[in-house]
């Protein structure tokens, strides 16, 4: 989900798919990928810290890549766009 148009347009855009898409506070499921790095994984984790977020963590078969998905539940789209704007600040994360 790295954004190739202009970020805000990008991320109003996806605000309003947010609101429409289900009602707020509401659960949402975050995934990332990431190349097999603990630290990375860590970073990621304490965006989500304070939160009812639930974590699952899956290897990749030679352990290169983690996918790391997170259930949390989220007060309105902003903060949802707030986690991505903070999770895109981890190098070399691939969002979904």
């Amino acid at each position: 989900m790295i954004p190739k148009e202009n970020p805000e347009e990008f991320y109003s855009r996806f605000q309003d798919q947010l609101k429409d898409s289900q009602e707020w506070p509401g659960p949402f499921m975050f995934k990332f990928i990431i190349r097999g790095d603990d630290q990375k994984v860590k970073k990621l984790r304490e965006i989500f810290e304070g939160t009812d977020a639930k974590f699952k963590l899956k290897k990749s078969s030679k352990n290169t890549f983690v996918s790391v998905s997170f259930l949390a539940t989220m007060e309105n789209p902003i903060s949802v766009i707030d986690v991505y704007k903070k999770a895109s600040t981890i190098e070399g994360i691939i969002t979904l």
